[in-house]
């Protein structure tokens, strides 16, 4: 059982995904920091010196003068700020992962879409040595005949 763990722990997606949710964890304290540091305080002073992280509801009818009183205080609260605050943190974060993606994806296409091995794909034509499809029976530019690809050898060897 252990050696089975061993091989299960250390196939490359099993440490892929762990670093993933390392520098995945590290990138949502950046967002966060950069919401709470950098985004949040200039809204706030558009809207009239608002501090987001101190802008709640008391729910039992006090009024306290900021969320940490209130928490002190043992007062049941909506924290709205905070709430805006991390959905700027998940709307961020959704938006460079989609756009990881989006270019991860166009890369898969870029190598999906090479073509295969002209190669494997023609064939010669024995008349005008002009590649044609490997189906072809016709040359498209010399109208010869062309026996099936896997002939061809054995026609030009023939022909010589």
């Amino acid at each position: 059982m252990i050696k089975e763990f061993k091989e299960f722990a250390m196939k490359g997606n099993m440490i892929d995904l762990a670093i993933g949710v390392i520098v995945g964890g590290a990138f949502g304290k950046v967002v966060t920091s950069i919401v709470n540091d950098v985004v949040m305080p200039p809204i706030g002073l558009l809207l009239g010196k608002v501090n987001f992280s101190d802008l709640f509801v008391s729910l039992d009818g006090n009024s306290y003068a900021s969320l940490a009183e209130a928490k002190a205080a043992g007062a049941p609260t909506l924290n709205i700020g905070v709430f805006i605050n991390t959905l700027l943190d998940f709307l961020i974060v959704s938006f460079v992962i989609f756009i990881v993606v989006k270019q991860l994806n166009r890369l898969r296409k870029k190598q999906d879409d090479k073509p295969a091995d002209p190669k494997k794909e023609t064939k010669e034509c024995p008349e005008c040595l002009s590649e044609i499809p490997k189906q072809a029976i016709r040359c498209k530019y010399c109208t010869a005949y062309v026996e099936p690809a896997a002939s061809l050898e054995s026609s030009t060897r023939t022909m010589n």
